[in-house]
């Protein structure tokens, strides 16, 4: 609301908030002063808010996700009805023929009630989901960001529009390491002295992102050699579940340099880990300045 009447509206971090105060006493007026001198100070730690058109475009990838999951629910449900009956159409089921035959066969009297009610349920769902669909088709087309991001294999529409409306802008991070971080892709840790522990991921981001980082991880894997190699060497070492995390978190990270340095696939994948450190000391450029056109250092 505050926004919508072109008020500038600051979001303070809680955590570092919290953090930055040394004392253990806490009340509403030690806290109201706390933060008073911070933003006096211009310390005041802020995080980053969404536009309001971006949480409108946000519900659309989140209401089509929401139905899905009922869709699949449904769909799980009407084919464990046909199980009991024998019937094993898996994918089949929901053709033509398929439906008919789950249709066709006699039922007890609330077994069969119930298979017509998931039927017309399913029926509701589907156009539903085809016009949302639609939706984010439209949006997606007349983003630039969101078409660039979709030449890599294996991302689409919803994971392009989504990457996009989640990070907001990419000059807000400055490696791919705070983008694994942001979306919650990186592990706990709880080392000490020699002893380092890792654990399951922070799961700190985005959720709905992290889905389809996944699914899209996997669809990629399935039509690139490399990430294909990749993907069963990590399953034989660390098992499925963490190799599927890697993928994820490799996706996210090459669509953060994409995007960032307006590179296609072909670019992110010639130069790898470099390819977003071309400003960096320890980037491309600083190490092809270093050796092209300089005099090589006196040895003593």
């Amino acid at each position: 609301m505050l926004a919508e009447l072109g008020f500038e509206l600051w979001v303070g971090d809680p955590a570092q908030i919290r953090a930055r105060r040394v004392r253990k006493q806490r009340n509403d007026r030690l806290d109201a002063e706390h933060i008073l001198k911070l933003l006096m100070e211009d310390r005041s730690p802020r995080i980053w808010m969404p536009s309001p058109e971006n949480r409108d475009v946000r519900q659309l990838l989140l209401h089509r996700h929401r139905l899905v999951g009922m869709q699949t629910r449904v769909m799980n449900q009407l084919q464990a009805i046909a199980m009991n009956e024998g019937l094993r159409g898996k994918k089949g089921l929901w053709s033509k023929k398929g439906r008919a035959r789950l249709e066709s066969f006699p039922l007890a009297p609330w077994t069969s009630r119930r298979r017509q009610e998931l039927l017309e349920l399913l029926d509701r769902l589907n156009p539903m989901i085809d016009e949302l669909s639609k939706a984010i088709e439209q949006e997606a087309e007349r983003r630039p960001e969101v078409q660039l991001l979709m030449i890599h294999p294996g991302v689409g529409p919803i994971t392009a529009l989504a990457f996009v409306l989640i990070i907001g802008t990419p000059k807000r991070f400055h490696c791919g390491r705070q983008i694994a971080s942001y979306l919650g892709l990186i592990p706990c840790e709880e080392s000490s002295a020699d002893h380092r522990r890792l654990g399951h991921i922070t799961k700190q981001g985005n959720a709905l992102m992290r889905f389809l980082l996944g699914e899209a991880a996997q669809v990629v894997t399935r039509s690139e050699p490399e990430w294909r190699q990749h993907y069963f060497h990590l399953s034989l070492r660390r098992g499925r579940a963490i190799a599927k995390v890697t993928l994820a978190r490799k996706l996210a990270v090459q669509l953060f340099w994409m995007w960032r340095k307006g590179q296609n696939y072909q670019q992110v994948k010639k130069f790898g880990s470099h390819t977003g450190q071309l400003e960096v000391p320890n980037g491309v450029k600083s190490i092809t300045d270093n050796l092209i056109g300089r005099p090589a250092p006196s040895i003593a």
